[in-house]
This record gives structure tokens, sequence and C-alpha cells, in this order.
């Protein structure tokens, strides 16, 4: 089943002048109303008439996660802020959330796009979809939501945590959808089988994203759950979730060119790569009217076909996501980066500026955690005041990463030294 065949199965001849005509339209956007944008056209000695086709995308500058940043949080919009009806955001490296703004226009554009992806990967209109992600300001729970009840789902918005709760009303309710990440789906699948009720579930579909997640793990939660697993993109900076998503044949994830324009560069050069080699994966937003964003680097390492697809889409597709040209972590759906943490215990007395990261992977969540040496060594038989400090430690980066983390405060002189440039982060996940 195909959402909406009249684009998704456009002739290419005619997506790429439908592109074209939405390129300029958004470009001219940019110019007249982002600040930020007419000074990057200015510097260069561009002006949106130079834009004459598609190829001319190369003339433009990139934009990347730190011109978001050093705008916050409305610096990048191009509509009022009368104009705008959802403000969502993202972690940012210094604290500073990346802040996006909806018009209603681009809701209608959000639910839309979702809707393709959700049906492409075989939802239905009678399914009951229990939603997983934590509704917050991060996108993933409200774009699923409003994309599955654009189709007629039926939507359970349990939000996340509460792991046995959530497995009984996912008995009780009869759900049939699972938005989650991969990891979460996991242990659930795990709590599940330990109340013994796996076999009252009727679970047939799982809808995975904001996280990367193997081929293996896939197959042992499609196993465990008996759904069909499959994984959709996206990225607060260009919408939330429904940028592209996996549909029933398995061939990629079909990414809604009529909404975003994908290219592929050299993450060291800039330059644009030809159609299936491997490099980070740029996006132009085509219809975003409240924050439009003119080749957005999204710093994930994937290629691109444009071949039809044994569905029928003849939107191009993505592969996954194999890594990031850049040190961002995604843990439980947060993206978190080294220097945020940094910026954390430079601030907390009592303990040194040596510091190594781990993340792992435990009952099949991740768990982050950060080893930071205390200053005074006569801590070691003060326990109440190390505690304190420990404690102090903890609540600093839950609050600035919206993540619980697994702090251990070591003695001085206990961690490795670097004489180059330092190795803090140890990734033991098998993705």
């Amino acid at each position: 089943m195909i959402w909406n065949p009249l684009v998704e199965t456009m002739d290419r001849a005619a997506l790429r002048k439908l592109q074209l005509e939405r390129l300029r339209q958004t470009i001219a956007h940019c110019y007249g109303s982002v600040p930020f944008y007419r000074k990057q056209f200015e510097e260069r000695g561009i002006k949106p008439e130079d834009i004459r086709q598609l190829s001319d995308l190369r003339l433009l500058p990139f934009t990347v996660k730190n011109d978001l940043r050093d705008h916050y949080p409305y610096g990048m919009l191009a509509v009022p802020m009368r104009d705008i009806v959802r403000l969502h955001a993202s972690s940012g490296t210094t604290g500073k959330s990346i802040v996006a703004g909806y018009t209603a226009g681009d809701l209608d554009v959000w639910s839309e796009c979702v809707a393709r992806v959700a049906v492409a990967a075989g939802a239905r209109e009678e399914d009951i979809a229990q939603i997983s992600f934590g509704y917050s300001l991060f996108t993933g729970a409200f774009g699923l939501h409003y994309g599955l009840e654009k189709i007629g789902a039926a939507i359970i918005p349990i939000s996340g945590g509460n792991t046995e709760r959530q497995v009984t009303i996912m008995r009780d309710f009869g759900a049939t959808v699972l938005v989650a990440t991969p990891s979460y789906a996991m242990y659930l699948a795990e709590v599940a089988e330990k109340m013994g009720v796996t076999g009252e579930l009727k679970l047939r579909l799982g809808l995975f994203g904001a996280e990367a997640s193997t081929v293996e793990m896939r197959r042992e939660i499609s196993r465990r759950l008996n759904v069909t697993a499959t994984e959709n993109y996206g990225l607060t900076e260009i919408i939330g979730p429904g940028v592209s998503g996996e549909c029933e044949a398995f061939t990629g994830q079909h990414i809604n060119e009529d909404h975003f324009l994908p290219e592929i560069i050299d993450p060291n050069t800039g330059e644009t790569l030809p159609e299936g080699e491997t490099g980070e994966l740029v996006i132009t937003t085509l219809t975003k009217r409240g924050q439009p964003m003119l080749r957005y680097r999204t710093r994930d390492i994937t290629r691109l076909t444009y071949e039809k697809c044994p569905c029928g889409r003849t939107t191009a597709r993505m592969a996954q996501v194999t890594g990031r040209s850049d040190d961002m972590l995604i843990v439980r759906g947060v993206n978190v980066f080294p220097s945020q943490i940094e910026s954390v215990l430079l601030e907390v007395k009592g303990i040194g500026p040596h510091y190594e990261i781990e993340v792992t992977r435990e009952n099949y969540l991740d768990r982050l955690t950060v080893l930071v040496e205390f200053i005074d060594a006569g801590l070691v038989d003060r326990w109440s005041e190390l505690e304190a400090l420990q404690r102090r430690v903890h609540e600093k980066l839950r609050s600035v990463l919206s993540l619980d983390v697994n702090v251990k405060l070591v003695s001085p002189n206990t961690l490795k030294r670097f004489e180059g440039k330092a190795k803090r982060v140890t990734d033991l996940r098998d993705v």
C-alpha cells in the first residue's frame, strides 16, 4: 500500500521539476527572511536567481549544527513568532538546545511525511499504535503520533519508562504497532518474557528510530516480539521523524523527496559525490516555512540510490546509516556530545579535569558512564563527602543531558593521560 501515490510514484523528471520549483522558492524565502542566510549569500556573491537548476545547489553554503546553536533560540526562524505554533528542541553541545519552530503548515507537512513512512512500513488504519518515545521537546513521539493518527490508527500515548506497565498496557489494549528505540524494544521484549505474557501480545509491526541498530538486533527484536522491525529516519533540525523510512521490500529508506532534497558529500572536502558513493548526508528542506534549512550537514554516513523500488515507489532511498562524521553519541535517542560533559565537569568544584566516557549496553539499553577524578585524596576516607560529590556531578549531568548518567569517582592520577589528541570516549555497544 502507498499512502500518496501521486508523489511517491512520480516520474523522476516530474519530481525533479517540482524539486527545482520548491528549491527556488525556499532559497528566496531564506534570503528575504533569515539574516543568517542573507549574509552567507552576500559573502559568496550569490543571489537567489543564480540557482537555475538542481546542480546549482552546490553553490550554496552549508548549514551546520553550530549555526543553530549560535542563533539560539529564534535566530534561524523565517517567519514572525506569531506564525509559529509549535517549538521542539534537541540537545546542543554547550547546554543550549537546538530549537526548531513550526508553522501550522509545517505540522501538516510533518504529519503527511510520517503517514507515508508509517504506511510504507506496513501500518494501517485498523492498527493500535503504542508510542513509547518520551513526550517532550524531543520530536519523536509527537511526530509519530500525528502521522499515525493521520492514517486513522488508534494511538496509545504512553511515553517512555515504567516498563512493566508498558507491557501490561500493550497486552490489555491490544497494541499492534510499537514505536520505540530499538534498544527499548529489546528491553520490552525481555520484560514481557519475565512477566510470561509474550504469547498474549498482538504486536505485528515495529517503527523504530532515534538510534542506530544492527541487522542482528532487529532480527532478535523481530523474533522475541513477533514483529516486523522497520527503521525510519529524521532530525529535529530538518523536521523530526518522517524524512525517510523503510518499505516492506526492505531495500533502503525512502526519502520524501518532494519535501527534502538529499545530497551525499565527501565529509572532508565538502564536494558532492555521485550516486551510489558513500559519504555524508546533506539535506535541504523544500517546503518548510517556519525554519527552512539549506544544505544541512547531518553528519550521518550513508549512500543514495535512485532506482525504482520493487514496492513501486520512485523516491530516492538511503542505505542504513553506518556512522557519523563527528563525535556525537546517541544514547537512548538523546544526542550527547563529549564537550557537553566536559563543560559540566569543569564547573563542579572538587573534581579534576581528567575524565573518560564509556557507553555500554546492558539489558538491551544504552548506559552512559562517566569516570572522573576527585582532587582531594583524603576523600577516600570520608565517604559521606565523596558520595555528596558524586551526587552533585550526577545531578548536574542529568540536568544538562536530560539523561541518567552513571558517575564513577576515581582517585587522583588514576585516569590515562594523553600527549597527543585525547581519546576520551569508549563505545562498547555492538552498533
